[in-house]
């Protein structure tokens, strides 16, 4: 039996565990600045200029999610993803698994609970392909690795889940044709 008193003690505990990492950031920079102040301060500066890079696709990221869980619902989803679904159905999935967060066995029960309403294999593939590119990572992989490397990197990656989709849907089509 959980009561009042239990959950204080557990929003204190995430209270302190969300102020300690971005405290001891703070005093591991106080003591550089002593320390080192012309790195101290190149290192804010560059700091700064990623975070500034993934500010605005984090923002972009953030509204398309929101807009996505307002205008669909799943039963709209499974229409747009079953047996008739085409290219529309391809990209809304490729959308759908660049645009998903959080850890993927969290999306397994939704995924099984769609298929088994009539969401093509392909399709889910696709989602979970497409999981391999987020958006808010890619100005950081653009600092790092180049522009022309990450587009390709991301286009190849895009496709290749296309053409994985389209693979195990052949295969589970002919693992169903011989009863297994």
């Amino acid at each position: 039996m959980s009561g009042l008193g239990d959950t204080i003690p557990r929003s204190k505990k995430r209270t302190i565990r969300l102020v300690i990492f971005p405290a001891l950031v703070l005093l591991i920079y106080c003591i550089l600045f002593v320390i080192v102040p012309d790195k101290t301060i190149g290192a804010l500066r560059a700091s700064g200029k990623v975070f500034l890079n993934i500010l605005i696709p984090l923002c972009a990221v953030f509204i398309l999610m929101v807009v996505l869980n307002i205008f669909l619902k799943p039963a709209h989803i499974t229409k747009l993803l079953g047996k008739e679904a085409g290219v529309r159905g391809v990209m809304l999935s490729a959308m759908a698994g660049i645009v998903s967060m959080g850890p993927i066995y969290a999306w397994y029960p939704l995924l099984k609970s769609i298929r088994e309403k009539g969401v093509r294999p392909r399709f889910i593939t696709i989602f979970l392909g497409n999981r391999a590119v987020k958006p808010f990572l890619l100005p950081i992989m653009i600092s790092y690795f180049g522009g022309l490397y990450v587009l390709i990197l991301t286009a190849f990656t895009i496709f290749g889940s296309v053409v994985a989709g389209y693979c195990v849907e052949i295969l589970i089509g002919k693992s169903d044709e011989t009863g297994s």
